[in-house]
Protein backbone atom coordinates (compact mmCIF):
# COMPACT_ATOMS: atom_id res chain seq x y z
CA UNK A 1 0.00 0.00 0.00
CA UNK A 2 1.34 3.44 -0.96
CA UNK A 3 2.06 5.83 1.88
CA UNK A 4 -0.18 8.79 2.65
CA UNK A 5 1.60 12.01 1.73
CA UNK A 6 1.17 15.62 2.81
CA UNK A 7 2.60 18.94 1.64
CA UNK A 8 1.85 22.62 1.31
CA UNK A 9 0.17 23.11 -2.08
CA UNK A 10 0.38 26.92 -2.12
CA UNK A 11 3.55 29.04 -2.23
CA UNK A 12 5.23 29.44 1.17
CA UNK A 13 5.07 32.82 2.85
CA UNK A 14 2.56 35.31 4.16
CA UNK A 15 -0.81 35.34 2.40
CA UNK A 16 -4.53 35.23 2.89
CA UNK A 17 -4.75 31.45 2.62
CA UNK A 18 -2.56 28.39 2.65
CA UNK A 19 -3.68 25.01 1.28
CA UNK A 20 -2.34 21.73 2.64
CA UNK A 21 -2.88 18.68 0.45
CA UNK A 22 -3.07 15.11 1.77
CA UNK A 23 -3.34 12.04 -0.47
CA UNK A 24 -3.48 8.32 0.27
CA UNK A 25 -5.43 5.56 2.00
CA UNK A 26 -5.13 7.16 5.46
CA UNK A 27 -6.08 10.70 4.42
CA UNK A 28 -9.51 10.72 6.06
CA UNK A 29 -8.30 8.84 9.14
CA UNK A 30 -5.46 11.32 9.70
CA UNK A 31 -7.65 14.40 9.28
CA UNK A 32 -10.30 12.99 11.64
CA UNK A 33 -7.63 12.94 14.38
CA UNK A 34 -6.92 16.65 14.13
CA UNK A 35 -10.10 18.21 12.69
CA UNK A 36 -13.28 18.94 14.63
CA UNK A 37 -16.40 19.83 12.65
CA UNK A 38 -20.04 18.85 12.50
CA UNK A 39 -19.24 15.54 10.78
CA UNK A 40 -16.21 13.28 10.62
CA UNK A 41 -14.38 13.65 7.34
CA UNK A 42 -14.40 9.87 6.89
CA UNK A 43 -18.21 10.00 6.85
CA UNK A 44 -18.62 12.87 4.39
CA UNK A 45 -19.41 12.50 0.67
CA UNK A 46 -16.92 13.34 -2.05
CA UNK A 47 -16.52 16.85 -3.41
CA UNK A 48 -17.83 18.58 -0.31
CA UNK A 49 -16.34 21.33 1.86
CA UNK A 50 -16.56 21.40 5.66
CA UNK A 51 -15.88 24.14 8.21
CA UNK A 52 -14.28 23.42 11.55
CA UNK A 53 -11.17 23.69 13.72
CA UNK A 54 -7.75 22.05 13.82
CA UNK A 55 -7.17 20.99 17.43
CA UNK A 56 -3.90 20.07 19.14
CA UNK A 57 -3.60 19.35 22.87
CA UNK A 58 -7.12 20.73 23.35
CA UNK A 59 -6.09 24.06 21.83
CA UNK A 60 -7.32 25.57 18.57
CA UNK A 61 -4.54 25.79 16.01
CA UNK A 62 -6.74 27.49 13.37
CA UNK A 63 -10.24 27.62 11.92
CA UNK A 64 -10.19 25.92 8.53
CA UNK A 65 -12.21 24.50 5.67
CA UNK A 66 -11.62 20.93 4.55
CA UNK A 67 -12.32 19.78 0.97
CA UNK A 68 -12.97 16.07 0.44
CA UNK A 69 -12.23 14.12 -2.76
CA UNK A 70 -12.86 10.39 -2.68
CA UNK A 71 -11.01 8.01 -4.98
CA UNK A 72 -10.95 7.60 -7.91
CA UNK A 73 -12.48 11.04 -8.52
CA UNK A 74 -9.56 13.12 -7.31
CA UNK A 75 -6.42 14.67 -8.75
CA UNK A 76 -4.22 11.75 -7.72
CA UNK A 77 -6.86 9.02 -8.07
CA UNK A 78 -6.51 8.40 -4.30
CA UNK A 79 -8.49 9.72 -1.33
CA UNK A 80 -7.50 13.38 -1.11
CA UNK A 81 -8.12 16.05 1.52
CA UNK A 82 -7.22 19.72 1.12
CA UNK A 83 -7.11 21.84 4.27
CA UNK A 84 -7.43 25.60 3.71
CA UNK A 85 -6.04 27.54 6.65
CA UNK A 86 -4.93 31.13 7.18
CA UNK A 87 -1.74 32.09 5.35
CA UNK A 88 1.63 32.27 7.01
CA UNK A 89 4.10 29.48 7.64
CA UNK A 90 3.59 29.03 11.40
CA UNK A 91 0.04 27.68 11.22
CA UNK A 92 0.54 25.77 7.95
CA UNK A 93 3.69 24.09 9.23
CA UNK A 94 2.00 23.12 12.49
CA UNK A 95 -0.87 21.46 10.60
CA UNK A 96 1.60 19.61 8.36
CA UNK A 97 3.52 18.45 11.46
CA UNK A 98 0.27 17.18 13.00
CA UNK A 99 -0.49 15.20 9.85
CA UNK A 100 2.98 13.65 9.97
CA UNK A 101 2.60 12.81 13.67
CA UNK A 102 -0.59 10.95 12.80
CA UNK A 103 0.81 8.81 10.00
CA UNK A 104 1.49 10.93 6.90
CA UNK A 105 4.83 11.39 5.15
CA UNK A 106 6.08 14.61 3.62
CA UNK A 107 5.58 14.49 -0.16
CA UNK A 108 8.50 14.52 -2.56
CA UNK A 109 8.64 17.11 -5.36
CA UNK A 110 5.88 16.37 -7.86
CA UNK A 111 4.67 13.29 -5.97
CA UNK A 112 0.98 14.21 -6.18
CA UNK A 113 1.17 14.52 -9.96
CA UNK A 114 3.34 11.40 -10.16
CA UNK A 115 0.58 9.45 -8.41
CA UNK A 116 -1.95 10.98 -10.82
CA UNK A 117 0.09 9.49 -13.68
CA UNK A 118 0.58 6.10 -12.01
CA UNK A 119 -3.17 5.91 -11.31
CA UNK A 120 -4.10 6.80 -14.88
CA UNK A 121 -5.51 10.26 -14.17
CA UNK A 122 -2.96 11.97 -16.44
CA UNK A 123 -0.63 10.79 -19.20
CA UNK A 124 2.98 11.97 -19.43
CA UNK A 125 2.23 14.73 -21.94
CA UNK A 126 -0.41 16.09 -19.53
CA UNK A 127 2.00 15.79 -16.61
CA UNK A 128 4.51 17.93 -18.49
CA UNK A 129 1.71 20.39 -19.30
CA UNK A 130 1.06 20.80 -15.57
CA UNK A 131 4.65 21.96 -15.07
CA UNK A 132 4.39 24.31 -18.05
CA UNK A 133 1.21 25.91 -16.72
CA UNK A 134 2.79 26.46 -13.31
CA UNK A 135 5.86 28.09 -14.84
CA UNK A 136 4.10 29.97 -17.66
CA UNK A 137 5.31 33.54 -18.10
CA UNK A 138 2.90 34.55 -20.88
CA UNK A 139 -0.78 34.07 -21.67
CA UNK A 140 0.03 32.27 -24.94
CA UNK A 141 2.27 29.76 -23.16
CA UNK A 142 -0.43 29.09 -20.56
CA UNK A 143 -3.09 28.65 -23.25
CA UNK A 144 -0.95 26.18 -25.20
CA UNK A 145 -0.14 24.20 -22.06
CA UNK A 146 -3.84 24.21 -21.11
CA UNK A 147 -4.78 22.67 -24.46
CA UNK A 148 -2.17 20.02 -23.81
CA UNK A 149 -3.46 19.41 -20.28
CA UNK A 150 -7.08 18.87 -21.31
CA UNK A 151 -5.88 16.18 -23.69
CA UNK A 152 -5.86 17.73 -27.19
CA UNK A 153 -2.29 16.57 -27.82
CA UNK A 154 -2.93 13.15 -26.29
CA UNK A 155 -6.04 12.66 -28.43
CA UNK A 156 -4.13 13.54 -31.61
CA UNK A 157 -1.26 11.19 -30.74
CA UNK A 158 -3.63 8.36 -29.82
CA UNK A 159 -5.34 8.72 -33.21
CA UNK A 160 -1.99 8.60 -35.02
CA UNK A 161 -0.80 5.61 -33.00
CA UNK A 162 -4.01 3.72 -33.73
CA UNK A 163 -3.75 4.50 -37.46
CA UNK A 164 -0.15 3.26 -37.50
CA UNK A 165 -1.13 0.05 -35.74
CA UNK A 166 -3.96 -0.45 -38.27
CA UNK A 167 -1.51 0.01 -41.15
CA UNK A 168 0.92 -2.48 -39.59
CA UNK A 169 -1.93 -4.93 -39.12
CA UNK A 170 -3.01 -4.66 -42.77
CA UNK A 171 0.56 -5.15 -43.97
CA UNK A 172 0.88 -8.29 -41.85
CA UNK A 173 -2.55 -9.57 -42.91
CA UNK A 174 -1.61 -9.30 -46.58
CA UNK A 175 0.99 -11.99 -46.00
CA UNK A 176 -1.85 -14.51 -45.51
CA UNK A 177 -3.04 -13.73 -49.03
CA UNK A 178 0.38 -13.58 -50.66
CA UNK A 179 -0.28 -16.56 -52.97
CA UNK A 180 -3.51 -14.96 -54.22
CA UNK A 181 -1.62 -11.64 -54.72
CA UNK A 182 -4.40 -9.77 -52.94
CA UNK A 183 -3.54 -6.23 -51.83
CA UNK A 184 -5.76 -5.17 -48.91
CA UNK A 185 -4.81 -1.52 -49.31
CA UNK A 186 -2.92 0.15 -52.12
CA UNK A 187 0.68 0.97 -51.30
CA UNK A 188 0.40 4.57 -52.51
CA UNK A 189 -2.36 5.12 -49.93
CA UNK A 190 -0.15 3.74 -47.16
CA UNK A 191 2.70 5.98 -48.30
CA UNK A 192 0.41 9.01 -48.27
CA UNK A 193 -0.80 8.25 -44.73
CA UNK A 194 2.74 7.68 -43.46
CA UNK A 195 3.98 10.87 -45.12
CA UNK A 196 1.24 12.84 -43.33
CA UNK A 197 2.40 11.42 -40.01
CA UNK A 198 6.03 12.22 -40.85
CA UNK A 199 5.09 15.80 -41.66
CA UNK A 200 3.16 16.19 -38.40
CA UNK A 201 5.93 14.68 -36.28
CA UNK A 202 8.70 16.63 -38.01
CA UNK A 203 6.78 19.89 -37.72
CA UNK A 204 6.16 19.38 -34.01
CA UNK A 205 9.77 18.35 -33.38
CA UNK A 206 10.97 21.49 -35.14
CA UNK A 207 8.63 23.59 -32.97
CA UNK A 208 10.77 22.70 -29.96
CA UNK A 209 12.70 25.97 -30.21
CA UNK A 210 9.56 28.10 -30.48
CA UNK A 211 8.11 26.18 -27.53
CA UNK A 212 11.21 26.99 -25.51
CA UNK A 213 10.72 30.66 -26.36
CA UNK A 214 7.12 30.48 -25.17
CA UNK A 215 8.22 28.58 -22.07
CA UNK A 216 11.30 30.59 -21.09
CA UNK A 217 11.06 33.88 -22.96
CA UNK A 218 12.53 35.46 -26.11
CA UNK A 219 16.27 35.98 -25.54
CA UNK A 220 17.68 39.24 -26.91
CA UNK A 221 21.45 39.61 -26.67
CA UNK A 222 22.90 43.13 -26.81
CA UNK A 223 26.40 43.18 -28.27
CA UNK A 224 28.78 45.81 -29.63
CA UNK A 225 32.03 47.67 -29.11
CA UNK A 226 32.73 49.40 -25.77
CA UNK A 227 30.89 52.70 -25.25
CA UNK A 228 28.47 52.04 -28.10
CA UNK A 229 25.59 52.53 -25.67
CA UNK A 230 24.70 48.91 -24.87
CA UNK A 231 24.20 49.42 -21.15
CA UNK A 232 22.34 52.69 -21.67
CA UNK A 233 19.95 50.92 -24.05
CA UNK A 234 19.62 48.06 -21.55
CA UNK A 235 18.59 50.50 -18.80
CA UNK A 236 16.27 52.43 -21.11
CA UNK A 237 14.41 49.32 -22.26
CA UNK A 238 14.01 48.20 -18.64
CA UNK A 239 13.10 51.73 -17.53
CA UNK A 240 15.39 51.40 -14.54
CA UNK A 241 19.06 51.83 -13.71
CA UNK A 242 20.27 48.23 -13.80
CA UNK A 243 23.62 48.32 -15.60
CA UNK A 244 26.48 50.69 -14.74
CA UNK A 245 26.95 53.33 -17.43
CA UNK A 246 30.33 55.04 -17.74
CA UNK A 247 32.43 56.76 -20.41
CA UNK A 248 35.29 54.47 -19.42
CA UNK A 249 35.58 51.55 -21.91
CA UNK A 250 35.14 48.07 -20.47
CA UNK A 251 32.77 49.04 -17.62
CA UNK A 252 30.60 45.95 -18.19
CA UNK A 253 32.76 42.99 -17.20
CA UNK A 254 30.07 40.29 -17.07
CA UNK A 255 26.71 39.83 -18.74
CA UNK A 256 23.56 41.09 -17.01
CA UNK A 257 20.16 39.53 -17.63
CA UNK A 258 16.73 40.99 -16.86
CA UNK A 259 13.16 40.33 -17.96
CA UNK A 260 10.68 42.76 -19.46
CA UNK A 261 7.31 42.45 -21.15
CA UNK A 262 6.48 44.01 -24.49
CA UNK A 263 2.73 43.57 -24.53
CA UNK A 264 2.21 39.89 -23.74
CA UNK A 265 5.68 38.88 -24.91
CA UNK A 266 8.23 37.86 -22.30
CA UNK A 267 11.65 39.16 -23.34
CA UNK A 268 14.88 38.08 -21.65
CA UNK A 269 17.26 40.98 -22.23
CA UNK A 270 21.01 40.34 -21.86
CA UNK A 271 23.64 43.09 -21.76
CA UNK A 272 27.14 41.86 -22.60
CA UNK A 273 30.68 43.12 -22.23
CA UNK A 274 32.00 45.32 -25.03
CA UNK A 275 34.07 43.44 -27.61
CA UNK A 276 37.68 44.71 -27.86
CA UNK A 277 41.28 43.70 -27.22
CA UNK A 278 42.16 43.96 -23.52
CA UNK A 279 44.86 42.92 -21.05
CA UNK A 280 42.46 43.08 -18.09
CA UNK A 281 41.93 39.44 -17.09
CA UNK A 282 38.41 40.10 -15.72
CA UNK A 283 37.35 42.00 -18.81
CA UNK A 284 38.79 39.28 -21.05
CA UNK A 285 36.71 36.67 -19.25
CA UNK A 286 33.62 38.86 -19.70
CA UNK A 287 34.28 39.08 -23.42
CA UNK A 288 34.58 35.28 -23.59
CA UNK A 289 31.18 34.99 -21.95
CA UNK A 290 29.71 37.09 -24.76
CA UNK A 291 29.88 34.06 -27.08
CA UNK A 292 27.86 31.95 -24.65
CA UNK A 293 25.20 34.66 -24.44
CA UNK A 294 25.00 35.07 -28.20
CA UNK A 295 24.68 31.31 -28.68
CA UNK A 296 21.58 31.18 -26.47
CA UNK A 297 20.05 34.38 -27.91
CA UNK A 298 17.09 34.26 -30.28
CA UNK A 299 17.85 37.77 -31.56
CA UNK A 300 21.17 39.61 -31.42
CA UNK A 301 21.26 43.42 -31.47
CA UNK A 302 24.63 44.85 -32.43
CA UNK A 303 24.66 48.39 -31.10
CA UNK A 304 26.66 50.78 -33.30
CA UNK A 305 27.92 54.20 -32.27
CA UNK A 306 26.69 56.14 -35.30
CA UNK A 307 29.04 59.06 -34.51
CA UNK A 308 31.93 56.77 -35.54
CA UNK A 309 30.24 55.95 -38.84
CA UNK A 310 27.16 53.91 -39.65
CA UNK A 311 29.35 51.05 -40.92
CA UNK A 312 31.65 51.07 -37.88
CA UNK A 313 30.19 47.80 -36.50
CA UNK A 314 29.46 46.03 -39.80
CA UNK A 315 32.50 43.78 -39.58
CA UNK A 316 31.62 42.83 -36.00
CA UNK A 317 28.04 42.01 -37.05
CA UNK A 318 29.24 39.87 -39.95
CA UNK A 319 31.59 37.99 -37.65
CA UNK A 320 28.71 37.23 -35.29
CA UNK A 321 26.57 36.03 -38.22
CA UNK A 322 29.32 33.65 -39.33
CA UNK A 323 29.73 32.22 -35.82
CA UNK A 324 25.99 31.99 -35.22
CA UNK A 325 24.37 31.40 -38.63
CA UNK A 326 21.07 30.26 -37.11
CA UNK A 327 20.63 33.49 -35.13
CA UNK A 328 19.20 36.72 -36.51
CA UNK A 329 21.59 39.66 -36.15
CA UNK A 330 20.43 43.26 -36.50
CA UNK A 331 22.65 46.35 -36.39
CA UNK A 332 21.05 49.19 -34.40
CA UNK A 333 22.37 52.68 -35.02
CA UNK A 334 22.70 54.49 -31.68
CA UNK A 335 23.46 58.14 -30.77
CA UNK A 336 21.72 59.38 -33.93
CA UNK A 337 20.79 62.55 -32.02
CA UNK A 338 24.48 63.57 -32.20
CA UNK A 339 24.63 63.40 -36.00
CA UNK A 340 24.54 66.94 -37.33
CA UNK A 341 24.17 66.32 -41.05
CA UNK A 342 23.27 62.73 -41.89
CA UNK A 343 19.68 61.59 -41.37
CA UNK A 344 20.10 58.03 -40.12
CA UNK A 345 17.28 55.81 -38.92
CA UNK A 346 18.09 54.56 -35.47
CA UNK A 347 17.83 55.36 -31.78
CA UNK A 348 19.21 57.49 -29.02
CA UNK A 349 19.27 55.23 -25.98
CA UNK A 350 20.30 58.16 -23.79
CA UNK A 351 17.38 60.38 -24.84
CA UNK A 352 14.78 57.61 -25.38
CA UNK A 353 14.45 58.33 -29.10
CA UNK A 354 13.26 55.50 -31.35
CA UNK A 355 12.95 53.11 -28.40
CA UNK A 356 9.28 52.33 -29.05
CA UNK A 357 10.11 51.43 -32.66
CA UNK A 358 12.87 49.12 -31.42
CA UNK A 359 10.45 47.47 -29.00
CA UNK A 360 7.99 46.90 -31.84
CA UNK A 361 10.79 45.32 -33.89
CA UNK A 362 11.72 42.97 -31.03
CA UNK A 363 8.07 42.03 -30.52
CA UNK A 364 7.59 41.34 -34.25
CA UNK A 365 10.66 39.06 -34.33
CA UNK A 366 9.41 37.21 -31.25
CA UNK A 367 5.94 36.68 -32.71
CA UNK A 368 7.41 35.12 -35.85
CA UNK A 369 9.05 32.50 -33.61
CA UNK A 370 5.72 31.22 -32.30
CA UNK A 371 3.17 32.45 -34.81
CA UNK A 372 1.68 28.98 -35.46
CA UNK A 373 -0.77 27.64 -32.89
CA UNK A 374 0.66 24.47 -31.44
CA UNK A 375 -0.93 21.35 -29.99
CA UNK A 376 1.65 21.35 -27.20
CA UNK A 377 4.68 23.05 -25.75
CA UNK A 378 7.13 20.51 -27.13
CA UNK A 379 10.06 19.85 -24.82
CA UNK A 380 13.39 18.22 -25.56
CA UNK A 381 12.22 14.72 -24.58
CA UNK A 382 9.14 14.92 -26.79
CA UNK A 383 11.04 16.48 -29.71
CA UNK A 384 13.57 13.62 -29.64
CA UNK A 385 10.83 10.98 -29.73
CA UNK A 386 8.92 12.78 -32.50
CA UNK A 387 12.07 13.06 -34.62
CA UNK A 388 12.90 9.38 -34.05
CA UNK A 389 9.36 8.34 -35.06
CA UNK A 390 9.57 10.47 -38.22
CA UNK A 391 12.92 8.91 -39.19
CA UNK A 392 11.60 5.37 -38.67
CA UNK A 393 8.54 6.10 -40.83
CA UNK A 394 10.73 7.60 -43.55
CA UNK A 395 12.62 4.29 -43.60
CA UNK A 396 9.28 2.47 -43.87
CA UNK A 397 8.25 4.65 -46.82
CA UNK A 398 11.58 4.00 -48.54
CA UNK A 399 11.10 0.26 -47.96
CA UNK A 400 7.63 0.33 -49.54
CA UNK A 401 8.93 2.16 -52.59
CA UNK A 402 11.75 -0.35 -52.89
CA UNK A 403 9.33 -3.28 -52.76
CA UNK A 404 10.60 -4.73 -49.50
CA UNK A 405 8.77 -7.46 -47.64
CA UNK A 406 5.71 -6.40 -45.62
CA UNK A 407 7.13 -7.86 -42.42
CA UNK A 408 10.07 -5.44 -42.33
CA UNK A 409 7.79 -2.48 -43.16
CA UNK A 410 5.28 -3.44 -40.47
CA UNK A 411 8.08 -3.68 -37.89
CA UNK A 412 9.14 -0.10 -38.67
CA UNK A 413 5.57 1.18 -38.47
CA UNK A 414 5.03 -0.50 -35.09
CA UNK A 415 8.34 0.88 -33.78
CA UNK A 416 7.28 4.39 -34.79
CA UNK A 417 3.97 3.91 -32.95
CA UNK A 418 5.88 2.79 -29.85
CA UNK A 419 8.07 5.91 -29.98
CA UNK A 420 4.97 8.11 -30.06
CA UNK A 421 3.52 6.04 -27.22
CA UNK A 422 6.51 6.98 -25.06
CA UNK A 423 5.43 10.63 -25.29
CA UNK A 424 2.17 9.87 -23.52
CA UNK A 425 3.63 7.24 -21.23
CA UNK A 426 2.34 4.03 -22.78
CA UNK A 427 5.91 2.91 -22.21
CA UNK A 428 8.04 4.53 -19.49
CA UNK A 429 10.89 3.97 -17.08
CA UNK A 430 11.74 5.24 -13.61
CA UNK A 431 14.59 7.29 -15.10
CA UNK A 432 12.15 9.10 -17.40
CA UNK A 433 9.75 9.81 -14.53
CA UNK A 434 12.56 11.01 -12.28
CA UNK A 435 13.75 13.39 -14.97
CA UNK A 436 10.27 14.81 -15.56
CA UNK A 437 9.37 15.22 -11.90
CA UNK A 438 12.73 16.73 -10.96
CA UNK A 439 11.34 20.04 -12.25
CA UNK A 440 8.25 19.92 -10.06
CA UNK A 441 7.80 21.69 -6.75
CA UNK A 442 6.74 20.03 -3.49
CA UNK A 443 2.96 20.06 -3.18
CA UNK A 444 2.20 19.55 -6.87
Amino acid sequence: MASTIVALATPPGIGGLAVIRISGEKSFEIVDKIFVGRTKISETPSHTIHYGKIIHNNEVVDTVTVSVFRKPNSYTGEDVVEISCHGGMIVANEIIDLCIENGAEIAKPGEFTRRAFINGKLDLSQVEAVADIIHSTTRLAAQTASRQLIGNFKKRLDEIIQNLMNIAGLLELELDFAEEEIELVEKHQIIEKLENVVQYCSSLAESHRSAEILRNGFYVGIAGFPNSGKSTLFNTLLQKHRAIVSPIPGTTRDYIEESLYIGDIHVRLVDTAGVRSSDDIIEVEGIRLVENVLQMSDLILVINDATKGIHHSDELAEGIRRKHPDREVIVVQNKVDLLQYDRVEGISAKHNLGIENLKELIAAKAKVSFSREQDALINQRQAKLLAEAANILQNAIASIKSGFDNVAIAIDVRQAAEKLGEITGKKWSEDVLNQIFSNFCIGK
